[in-house]
């Protein structure tokens, strides 16, 4: 930023120095120029032809300099016929700062307009010259004035306006400069303090950044508590899924342990019934790590009418002699990631072909008015009791033993389902007389 600011701030004041020292410079010159044209107008207006065919000046023109040899003043009155032309029969007026070397004049002009130009006639003293010619009454010659001064005065003048302008500029420049130095560490001293709160966070164990902080850093602190509190989240869920894995398998291993130590003749049936509860336990707890995992990720998205497809499919294999349908939005799209989305579709659709009679109806976004997608799977089976439908979520839970299972289906969906904030509840389909599982998911953004 600092860098930026230094190269754009030395464009604009070469850039604007420049034009500056052009439009100084060209007033200088003008002022000067002026002055020369105002003399040699004075001249023309008290020019006379005399008897002789010669020019005078019927008064005094008023400026001393003329008169002082080498003043750094001078004027020269030529016509055709005289220096510099064919004929050399009348010598040139000069003025008496001139002594008798003559001004040495374009004289490629005859409009009777001022002409202003420079010359470098005398070593170490340039001139800036006007000349203008005319016809004086009394006379058919072509009269040129010529009015010289030596530009002395004027390129001090011009150096020392540009001296002023090198100094200023370079202090203007060097000023805007530091502010913009100053600025830019004050600008940026808001995320200074917040790199402090987080090395305090680090140190001493806070869990957000509580330090009062400017409004435009406000934002990103707020995002920085998001994201702390997220992780903090996950962490919490990860050592509660930690926890819980290690109780539920410490009770099969104990009795494994207290079998075995008593050579119990039953060990084999104990090794086998065991395992099989330990194994739920850790299938239930890596879905929800799965999920866990891949909600961190964020943005995820997923389109649930192809999903729905794909599990009926698969399902459909399995149980040739049930009835699918599947109905609703077909765009609808929900924030989950897709392989969450097809192993909760899995598992409810599964549970509604294997516990029902043979219909099982998938509604996809049954109520679009609301703000999560809802998804309805229905069946004709037997249903579930209603004091029953909560305890059904609990893991291991299965109300018909006669049918193969874990019992862990309805206890993923709903731990699955909470993870990305959406909700499972259990009613009594109106239509197919069953059960109706009413899955809400959030609709992706």
């Amino acid at each position: 930023m600092m860098a930026i600011a230094a190269v754009w701030i030395s464009v604009l004041l070469v850039g604007g120095g420049f034009a500056l020292d052009r439009t100084l410079t060209r007033m200088v010159e003008k002022n000067f120029d002026d002055q020369l044209e105002y003399l040699l107008n004075a001249m023309l207006v008290v020019a006379e032809i005399g008897p002789d065919g010669e020019v005078y000046f019927n008064r005094p023109i008023g400026e001393p300099r003329f008169l002082e040899p080498n003043s750094g003043l001078y004027y020269q009155i030529s016509a055709e016929g005289q220096e510099g032309y064919a004929s050399d029969s009348l010598e040139p007026e000069l003025s008496n700062s001139l002594w008798d070397t003559p001004l040495k004049l374009q004289q490629d002009h005859f409009d009777n307009e001022p002409h202003f130009y420079d010359s470098e006639q005398f070593d170490g003293e340039p001139l800036r010259m006007v000349e203008r010619s005319v016809i004086l009454p009394d006379s058919d010659a072509r009269w040129t004035f010529a009015v010289a001064s030596a530009r002395e005065e004027l390129d001090f003048q011009i150096s020392r306006i540009r001296a002023i302008l090198v100094w200023s500029f370079a202090a203007l420049g060097l000023g805007l400069l530091v502010m913009a130095v100053l600025q830019s560490w004050y600008g940026l001293s808001p995320l200074r303090r917040v790199r402090a709160a987080i090395q305090s966070m680090r140190s001493q164990g806070a869990n957000s950044i509580d330090e009062p902080l400017p409004l435009e850093v406000e934002p990103l602190v707020e995002e920085i508590n998001g994201l702390l509190a997220h992780s903090e989240k996950q962490a919490e869920e990860a050592r509660m899924h930690a926890g819980n894995l290690a109780h539920a398998l410490k009770t099969p291993l104990t009795v494994l342990t207290n079998a075995a130590t008593a050579h119990d003749p039953q060990l084999s049936e104990l090794v086998c019934r065991e395992t099989k509860t330990m194994q739920r336990h850790v299938e239930h707890h890596l879905a929800r790590a799965r999920a866990v995992g891949r909600r961190a990720s964020g943005h995820s998205r997923a389109d649930v009418w192809p999903s729905a497809e794909s599990v009926l499919r698969a399902v459909t294999r399995i149980y040739e002699d049930t009835r699918f349908d599947l109905d609703g939005n077909k765009s609808a799209v929900v924030s989950v990631e897709r392989q969450d989305l097809d192993e909760i579709l899995g598992n409810l659709i599964e549970n509604a072909a294997k516990y029902g009679g043979g219909s099982v109806f998938v509604t996809i976004d049954a109520a679009p008015e609301e703000d999560l997608c809802t998804i309805w799977v229905e069946d004709d089976g037997m249903g579930i009791p209603e004091s029953e439908r909560s305890r059904i979520f609990d893991r291991g839970a299965r109300l018909d033993t006669g049918k193969p299972g874990t019992g862990l289906g309805l206890a993923i969906v709903r731990d699955v389902a909470e993870i990305y904030g959406g909700t499972v509840e259990l009613d009594e389909s109106e239509d197919l007389g069953g059960l109706l599982v009413k899955l809400s998911l959030p609709r992706a953004g």
